[in-house]
């Protein structure tokens, strides 16, 4: 099985996490050039985060990404970042096109989907945790007590 560690600083992990963005009311406001330029965009914020887009990809109405993360980014600031900035380069890109949807300069939903992922599941990583070795007890000197 193959891992993608990073590193920085004293940490080495492997952090990846699952965002879903819709679009305000779930209009159908994507083609397929600006799903395109979505990922552009999305590429080059996760970039600036010091993140990793590993996998993008949309439909009319939402967008899917995964990406992996340093454990010291914040998430919801990059959500926020990624939504707003995004947004904001979309109206500007595709005005005529989005304002004929949209009358506020609006693009994104509220809300958001976010979930961690990782190359196992979270039933073989219990059973794995599980299945650590106890140290066996050794005669010797007796623990220090409290």
């Amino acid at each position: 099985m193959k891992h993608d560690f990073v590193s920085s600083g004293r940490a080495v992990s492997d952090l990846k996490a699952h965002l879903v963005l819709t679009t305000k009311h779930r209009r159908k406001v994507f083609t397929s050039e600006m799903l395109q330029r979505l990922h552009e965009v999305m590429y080059d914020l996760c970039q600036k985060w010091g993140c990793k887009l590993i996998e993008f990809n949309g439909e009319a109405d939402h967008v899917h990404l995964l990406f992996q993360y340093y454990p010291q980014v914040d998430l919801s600031k990059l959500v926020n970042n990624i939504k707003s900035v995004s947004s904001r380069r979309m109206r500007s890109e595709f005005a005529d096109y989005i304002s004929k949807i949209y009358r506020k300069n609006v693009l994104w939903n509220e809300s958001y989907f976010i979930a961690s992922c990782g190359g196992v599941t979270v039933s073989v990583l219990r059973q794995y945790i599980e299945n650590q070795g106890t140290p066996a007890s050794h005669p010797g000197p007796s623990a220090p007590r409290r």
